[in-house]
């Protein structure tokens, strides 16, 4: 069981997404960086599934009231065992009683934290996710708070291995970290000025051939407007040929609509279920968790790259994924 003493100023309980009820009109939700939430719990032993908190920005102080198997991913949120650094993207044995800090955000803007076996918290819709505009899922519907108690559902076999095995290290000391970690492959590099790999989406072509140019040769900068819905950004005003009447049609997590003022909207993981604005481009699923770091006053630029080029980074990444969570398994068998 956690004890959050500070909440920070977002920290919610998300995992991968309500799934299946868009149809309702039922927002997907779920973690912003998909990447980071899965990395951290295979360094666990979860289900890549398995709720994680995700802290934003400013992160929470939280005290473990029994031992426990945590990993830390995503960007670096200056986090502290009992104020002594600890490193991120590895497991780490905890004591009960240490307080997990979190400082500055040294890069990138939101950081992810696993514990073996999960958090002990009822599904709503077959997801943990907090809803927050809705009040659903997560720890009562809502971001957390200070005096809020998480428990932690029981250990597996294998997370129990991993938890033993760095007990027996850690002797007197409040924590020990396994000294292996994630493989720099898989490690985001989060930048202030990141470059964004981006399909053309389909009403692409309906916009001028100036603003089809600007797209990926301007500079647009994240305004203080966005928030896990989506990122608004400014820059070059992007227009279409024409008018053009639209049918609202499915959107999905960095997609990039253009409203008539012509600054675009990056839809994130709150997104709404349709759009109704033109799509010009389409985030490629290898670069969202690079967009998931940014935060206000950061300025992206977009690359354009095929779709068929996408599909193989995708796969590529999938790849060395599959390799760490085989080569961890080897590790305790």
């Amino acid at each position: 069981m956690i004890r959050v003493l500070k909440p920070g100023l977002l920290t919610s309980v998300q995992d991968l997404g309500r799934y299946g009820y868009q149809k309702y009109g039922v927002i997907a939700s779920g973690v912003m960086d998909q990447l980071a939430h899965r990395l951290a719990n295979i360094l666990v032993g979860n289900q890549e599934n398995e709720a994680t908190l995700e802290i934003t920005l400013l992160g929470p102080v939280i005290q473990f009231e029994k031992d426990a198997l945590i990993a830390i991913c995503g960007g670096d949120l200056s986090p502290t065992i009992d104020g002594i650094p600890i490193k991120m993207w590895r497991p780490i044995y905890i004591k009960k009683g240490a307080l997990l800090s979190f400082g500055q955000a040294a890069n990138g803007a939101r950081s992810y934290l696993a514990v073996a076996g999960g958090f002990d918290i009822p599904e709503v819709m077959d997801s943990k996710s907090t809803y927050l505009r809705a009040n659903i899922g997560g720890y009562q519907g809502r971001a957390l708070r200070s005096g809020d108690l998480i428990p932690f559902d029981p250990l597996g076999k294998f997370s129990q291995q991993k938890l033993e095995f760095l007990c027996g290290k850690a002797g007197s000391e409040l924590f020990t970290e396994m000294d292996w970690s994630v493989s720099s492959d898989l490690i985001p590099l989060h930048r202030r000025d990141p470059s964004i790999r981006v399909i053309r989406g389909r009403q692409f072509d309906l916009f001028s051939e100036e603003s089809k140019t600007n797209i990926f040769n301007e500079a647009f900068f994240v305004t203080p407007q966005s928030d896990r819905m989506g990122y608004r950004l400014t820059g070059a005003f992007l227009q279409l040929k024409k008018p053009a009447e639209m049918v609202s049609e499915a959107v999905s997590f960095g997609t990039i609509q253009v409203p008539s003022e012509g600054n675009p909207i990056i839809l994130l993981a709150d997104r709404q279920t349709t759009g109704g604005y033109p799509k010009i481009g389409q985030i490629a699923t290898v670069d969202l968790p690079l967009i998931a770091q940014a935060k206000p006053g950061d300025h992206i630029r977009f690359k354009e790259i095929s779709h068929e080029d996408a599909q193989t980074l995708y796969l590529e990444r999938e790849r060395i994924i599959n390799k760490l969570r085989q080569g961890i398994l080897l590790k305790f068998k």
